[in-house]
């Protein structure tokens, strides 16, 4: 779905000025997102699940696995990547491993299995503090990427390259680590903002230069960007990476993941689809978050934007009697702008009027009309008098018992 700013709007974004780059996506929430310290893992059926919701979202690729961690993950592994060629799902699927041949093998011997390509992502530190605190050298990683990439490659599998904390590492072990990933047949490198360490500004910036150095390379390779969000900046830098070159952007359902999360990919995908990145349908966003939180025992913020509680609604009387005009008008966009920056509609949802102590008799009148309720003077005014009384939101059961003329406890 195609988001057009409403003609009322004066847009100082200037999001959709220009050709777009493309943006592919990569869903890590069955992989790095279980990294998280307070999430359940979830059971296979859960995962297939949820990973025919990526599919439906139109997501390229999911991380499906680390299958050398142990037998029940590389038996779950499988199972999702049957499901998908079973299923004929779009989505490919990929797998992440250490830079040992034993971590790759698994992935290979999966893929000649079920008889689908399954991309490697072999990972390895690459910043000086990594280094010092392994005890590693540049020459060690260089023989660690060049083995496990070559073996890969003989094996059959497309390799992603990831250098883990690459926001944090200098550029001269970065030309050298891609350069032997490049030459050892590696056909995307990912820049891993590991530990949530970079600005929108040092994105573009490391982005830009990795480009430069392919370019200097004379080398067609992809760029993925990993984010975290220890500082809040996920998707923004993930966009900013977007712009400065990258061609494919990782995230977790949720934002989750170690500490602080993975980027926002339920976020990342509504922002994208608004600044004219992608053109999808959105409606199941709901769904698949609610899928994620379920299957991983994580709650949903009643404020979290997008898919909260609370992201389309509203009990204040201002707020409301604007939304209620809007309405009035017959005008679903207007009513979706007037008082959100996300419309509502783009992710399968309605603007809700809420009753409050902070609301007026609009909101009352409204909440009444739009459940084919009559909205007579006597029943507005006992609601209002109640919401006025009440020190949170009326529920939609206490609202019920006074229109039915019963005590109700506010």
């Amino acid at each position: 779905m195609r988001v057009v700013p409403h003609p009322l709007i004066y847009d100082w974004n200037h999001d959709a000025a220009g050709p777009r780059p493309v943006a592919m996506l990569d869903d890590e929430t069955l992989r790095d997102g279980l990294q998280s310290p307070s999430v359940r893992n979830p059971t296979i059926d859960e995962k297939i699940d949820i990973l025919q919701r990526m599919d439906a979202l139109g997501i390229d690729t999911a991380d499906i696995g680390l299958p050398g961690a142990g037998p029940k993950i590389a038996e779950d592994v499988e199972r999702l990547a049957r499901a998908i060629v079973d299923g004929r799902l779009k989505i490919r699927a990929n797998c992440a491993s250490r830079t040992v041949v034993a971590d790759i093998e698994p992935i290979a011997e999966i893929s000649q299995r079920v008889g689908m390509a399954i991309e490697c992502c072999t990972f390895i530190g690459s910043s000086p503090i990594r280094l010092y605190t392994e005890g590693w050298t540049i020459d060690y990683l260089l023989e660690h990427t060049e083995a496990a990439i070559s073996f890969a490659v003989k094996e059959g599998l497309p390799v992603m390259y990831v250098t883990e904390d690459t926001t944090r590492a200098d550029p001269e072990a970065i030309r050298r680590l891609y350069t032997a990933a490049v030459r050892a047949g590696a056909s995307r490198v990912c820049i891993a903002d590991t530990v949530g360490h970079a600005t929108p500004n040092g994105a573009r910036a490391i982005v830009t230069y990795v480009r430069s150095l392919f370019a200097e390379l004379g080398v067609d390779v992809g760029i993925d960007w990993h984010g975290h969000r220890d500082r809040g900046f996920g998707v923004s830098c993930a966009i900013a990476a977007l712009e400065a070159g990258a061609t494919r952007l990782h995230g977790a359902a949720l934002g989750i993941g170690e500490r602080c999360g993975n980027t926002s990919l339920d976020l990342l995908l509504v922002n994208l689809a608004m600044m004219g990145y992608i053109d999808r349908d959105l409606t199941t966003l709901g769904a698949y978050c609610e899928a994620v939180s379920r299957a991983c025992d994580v709650a949903i913020p009643q404020n979290y934007p997008v898919v909260g509680a609370d992201a389309f609604r509203t009990a204040t009387g201002i707020h409301a009697a604007a939304v209620v005009k809007a309405f009035r008008k017959n005008d679903r966009a207007l009513m979706d702008a007037v008082y959100s920056a996300v419309p509502a509609s783009l992710v399968g949802r309605q603007q809700e009027i809420e009753v409050g102590p902070m609301s007026g008799k609009s909101n009352v009148i409204f909440w009444l009309e739009s459940r084919g309720l009559t909205a007579t003077d006597e029943v507005v005014d006992r609601i209002y008098a109640a919401a006025k009384a009440s020190d949170r939101m009326l529920t939609h059961e206490q609202i019920q018992s006074i229109v039915h003329g019963q005590k109700s406890k506010v």
